[in-house]
């Protein structure tokens, strides 16, 4: 038995982890944005090794990572040892992001 919802769970924080939208996601992987719907509300339907492969690697995952999550529940790709790194990349991109949404504000005037 698959675990659909955890499938969901994981491409929904992963999304928003790297800030992509649904579009986006669905021009990387080459999936359908419907089809991309239904996983990310967890709809009870079987999908293909190589639809979740193709998320997977557009995810910046290991092409089997949404098959073993399916499969397995939600599987870690981080480690406490990434936490401190992760964080500091958080923080970075939010001062970019900052910096940008300045410099859009500029040149705006």
């Amino acid at each position: 038995m698959s675990d659909w919802a955890a499938v969901a769970r994981a491409v929904n924080e992963r999304m928003r982890e790297l800030d992509i939208t649904q579009r986006e996601l669905a021009e990387r992987s080459g999936i359908s944005p419907a089809t991309l719907r239904e996983i990310q509300q967890g709809a009870n339907r079987q999908r293909s090794r190589s639809t979740l492969a193709a998320i997977s690697r557009a995810l910046r995952w290991p092409e089997d990572h949404l098959r073993r999550v399916s499969t397995e529940g939600q599987v870690s790709e981080s480690t406490a040892e990434d936490a401190p790194a992760l964080a500091s990349l958080r923080e970075e991109l939010t001062e970019l992001r900052q910096r940008v949404e300045a410099l859009e504000s500029r040149l705006q005037q």
